[in-house]
């Protein structure tokens, strides 16, 4: 399962996060896999795609970070499999 996560950094300040991210990695447990991210350029937020098979695995990564930002979890669906899955009710 995808998930679109939506993080928010506190006082748009990205260099706390960027020092914890070389200084420890992404602190990720072994169930999730970082699929892509992308930053917004006034630095207010980043839209984060993972996957892991169930939302709770994603506590205790979101716990890891929660100082530096806050989190938005937006469980999502390829469009293609949406278009699939709606095909038959067109």
């Amino acid at each position: 399962m995808q998930f679109m996560i939506i993080e928010r950094f506190r006082n748009r300040d990205p260099l706390p996060i960027y020092r914890r991210l070389r200084d420890k990695g992404r602190q990720m447990p072994d169930v999730l896999r970082y699929v892509s991210s992308w930053i917004e350029v006034n630095f207010e937020r980043c839209f984060q795609v993972m996957e892991c098979d169930d939302l709770a695995l994603l506590q205790p990564w979101i716990a890891q970070w929660s100082d530096l930002m806050e989190f938005e979890i937006v469980p999502v669906r390829a469009s293609a499999e949406t278009r699939a899955a709606l095909e038959p009710l067109l």
